[in-house]
This record gives C-alpha cells, sequence and structure tokens, in this order.
C-alpha cells in the first residue's frame, strides 16, 4: 500500500514538473513574433494535457502522466503597431502585430495551481515515509 501511494505521488510529481516546464515556455515566448525558422508566425501557447496512470500500463493504473502537449488553436493577441517589422502591411488589420495567444496572468495563475500541487504531493510523500517508519518500529 505504501508503495502504490509514493508511487501515485512520483507520478504526480513528474507530471507537475512538465506543466511547470511547458507554462514557463509559454511565459519565455509571450513576446515572439517569429518561429524558430524567422517568419512572421507568433508563438502558440502550450498546454500539457493529463491521463491517468503509467504510460503502457493498463486501465485502472495508478497516478497520472502527461498525456500529450498540445498547441492551444486560440486567436493571436493584435497590438497596433505599424512600426514593428513583423505588422501586417494590408488588408483589414494593416498596422497590427501578431503576438502569442499567452495571457501572462493564466500563465501565473496556472503556474502557481501547479507548484501547490506539486508541494501538495511532497507532503503526501513525507507522511507515506513517516507512516512506514512508524509501521517498522511497530513490527520491530
Amino acid at each position: 500500500m505504501f508503495m502504490s501511494t509514493m508511487d501515485i505521488s512520483s507520478s504526480a510529481l513528474v507530471a507537475q514538473r512538465t506543466n511547470l516546464d511547458t507554462i514557463a515556455g509559454n511565459i519565455a515566448n509571450m513576446q515572439a513574433t517569429r518561429d524558430e525558422n524567422g517568419d512572421a508566425n507568433p508563438y502558440r501557447r502550450r498546454i500539457a494535457l493529463f491521463a491517468h496512470g503509467a504510460r503502457g500500463s493498463g486501465r485502472g493504473a495508478a497516478g497520472v502522466r502527461v498525456d500529450s502537449i498540445v498547441e492551444s488553436d486560440d486567436a493571436f493577441r493584435l497590438v497596433h503597431d505599424p512600426s514593428h517589422p513583423d505588422a501586417i502591411k494590408q488588408g483589414e488589420q494593416a498596422g497590427y502585430v501578431r503576438y502569442p495567444n499567452v495571457d501572462y496572468s493564466t500563465e501565473m495563475v496556472n503556474g502557481m495551481m501547479a507548484a501547490r500541487i506539486y508541494e501538495a504531493n511532497v507532503t503526501v510523500m513525507e507522511i507515506t515515509k513517516t507512516m512506514m517508519a512508524a509501521s517498522l518500529r511497530v513490527m520491530a
């Protein structure tokens, strides 16, 4: 029982670490108006999607994992800045710059939630270790 509790908590730690890394990447790229090839394609917000169980385990397996990291299809932010080198040149949106669909407040709230979940799982692991030690003392 104790080991399954530790396995569940450790899987949550790994999943939340990946989630925090994804959130940090979103914040780091929230002003990126160009892609890795230098084309005027803004960064797209990424979201970690969770699934139950360990990868490759059957249904009903304990724990959580990051199933995939997907790009958000939300609209890009438009900011009027005709002097920007990536400003749209023609059409209805001429003079506007497309910025990533990353909202700083949303990312910070998600980051705080992920950090609290991480902390809660560390606490569960500490309590489990204490219970295991107490059980061994009783048995000895």
